[in-house]
């Protein structure tokens, strides 16, 4: 099923790709607190402060520049490959965009797109997770080798920590199973929370010091064949463990002591759930697609708001899937996009419905309360032939991109999350070849990151360049800024 959903994923980007390629030449130390690439703190700023230093916007660090105009900062080539190749994960620091590559993590300046430096590693990075340290510590998986004619399919079995400051891989390691065995462990999914660096997949998993890799824990195993199948990180650790058979699997969702492994508290999710995605752990929100309701390819037919001490429910938020937009990949615990959750609340894009002029889309953001699920009044309304999408908070308000019309450039709003007042933070230019290249990049299968004046879209998988692209430059990632 994996290898399925993965291979139709990779379509979906080659073929948006195409368009591109034609058209643009704990416990532990408050001070490793994991964030998001984007410099917020699970719904805090991004120093962890609530509110924004002078001259922020009301409730967020990001501030509103004199002027919005956005130019073309940088653009980041695609390697050469000779085969769909993951270059999953991108972040952002206070000196330098960060981008995976064939075989690589590189740094880039975050202006000027100048190669700051390289760490290459064995083989493919297979995964990355978007949360960093203050301090700007990361982690990813990466394959055991590049592919060779005895072994086509390297194993991704590789776990490390990068120092995107320094520019350095920290440490780098395999485990095996906790049922035994010599075989390393493949892992699906990577997160840090804390301290502690925790990698799961349906074949194990296990978790580490942040500092220097060593092994903290390994999942528990039992008799009803439980296993982990990944974990969700930031401000706490969550787990989602799947027991019993394949027909007829029961899920609960846990949050654990991110030192020990142990279950803090657990939430067993209803009859019909074969996938469970974290969306929060603090507050705990998940989402799931209860008997396979959804029916649209968004992995999403309700939201879970628990009490995360308890593992109580306190309410369940039903989504339906032709009124909302949000997606989560369903074999994969932590890769919901096109939603933020703060301020007590779960902010959701609407599908996409005809506006108000005669041609063209548009959609709003709207909020549940997580303590009620009530849908609360007021919205945020994308505007004619615009589509709005949540990337992240940003303190209490909702920082969201503008997918623009064939005529205009995408913008970058704050969103304030009380009034659904909009800031206009960046307007990218309305050129022709700048806005067919600008939304040639999906939304939903790319990399979208925004912080302090400065816009990022990049692939998360790439492929073999086509004889008909022969003269064309083919690029990773775009990156846009304000003046």
């Amino acid at each position: 099923m994996q290898i399925i959903v993965a291979a139709a994923v990779a379509v979906v980007l080659i073929i948006g790709a195409a368009v591109v390629y034609s058209v643009t030449k704990d416990d532990g130390d408050q001070g490793n607190q994991a964030s998001t690439s984007s410099g917020s703190t699970g719904g805090e700023g991004k120093d962890g402060e609530g509110k924004g230093g002078e001259g922020g916007l009301a409730g967020g660090t990001e501030k509103a520049p004199g002027n919005t105009g956005a130019k073309v900062a940088f653009q980041v080539l695609q390697p050469e490959v000779t085969q769909v190749t993951s270059v999953k994960g991108s972040w952002l620091t206070d000196k330098a965009y960060v981008k995976s590559g064939a075989s690589e993590v590189v740094g880039y300046d975050r202006d000027k797109g100048t190669k700051l430096w390289s760490v290459p590693v064995a083989g493919e990075v297979c995964g990355a997770t978007r949360h960093l340290t203050k301090d700007h510590r990361t982690a990813i998986l990466f394959k055991e080798g590049k592919p060779t004619a005895e072994k086509k399919y390297p194993a991704c079995n590789q776990v490390g920590v990068v120092d995107l400051a320094a520019g350095k891989l920290l440490w780098s390691k395999s485990v095996t199973s906790a049922t035994g065995g010599d075989r390393p462990v493949q892992f699906d999914e990577v997160t840090i929370s804390g301290t502690t660096v925790a990698a799961g997949g349906t074949s194990g998993g296990a978790a580490f010091k942040l500092e220097d890799g060593a092994e903290l824990w390994k999942p528990k195993v039992d008799g009803n064949r439980c296993y982990d199948t990944g974990y969700a990180g930031g401000e706490a650790l969550a787990v989602v463990r799947k027991c019993g058979s394949y027909d007829s699997p029961q899920l609960s969702v846990q949050m654990l002591n991110p030192a020990t492994g142990a279950p803090l508290s657990s939430f067993d999710m209803p009859a019909g759930v074969d996938y469970a995605s974290v969306v929060s752990t603090k507050p705990l929100v998940v989402a799931a697609n209860v008997g396979d309701t959804a029916g649209d390819g968004s992995g999403i037919s309700d939201f879970f708001s628990i009490d995360a001490a308890t593992g109580k429910l306190i309410v369940r938020i039903s989504a339906d899937a032709e009124k909302y937009a949000a997606r989560c990949r369903t074999t994969d615990v932590e890769s919901c996009q096109g939603l933020a959750v703060g301020n007590n609340r779960l902010y959701l894009p609407t599908e996409d419905h005809d506006g108000t002029g005669e041609y063209g889309k548009t959609n709003e953001i709207v909020a549940f309360d997580l303590a009620t699920g009530k849908l609360l009044g007021g919205r945020a309304d994308a505007g004619d032939r615009y589509s709005l999408t949540p990337l992240r908070m940003d303190g209490t308000s909702v920082i969201a991109y503008k997918r623009p019309p064939y005529d205009k450039g995408g913008q970058i709003v704050s969103i304030d999350g009380e009034t659904f007042k909009q800031t206009l933070l960046m307007e990218n230019p309305a050129d022709e070849t700048v806005r067919r290249a600008e939304t040639s990049f999906s939304i939903d299968h790319s990399e979208v990151l925004y912080g302090e004046g400065r816009f990022y879209l990049a692939k998360q998988l790439i492929s073999e360049r086509r004889d008909s692209q022969a003269d064309e430059k083919l690029y990773l990632s775009l990156a846009f800024r304000t003046e």
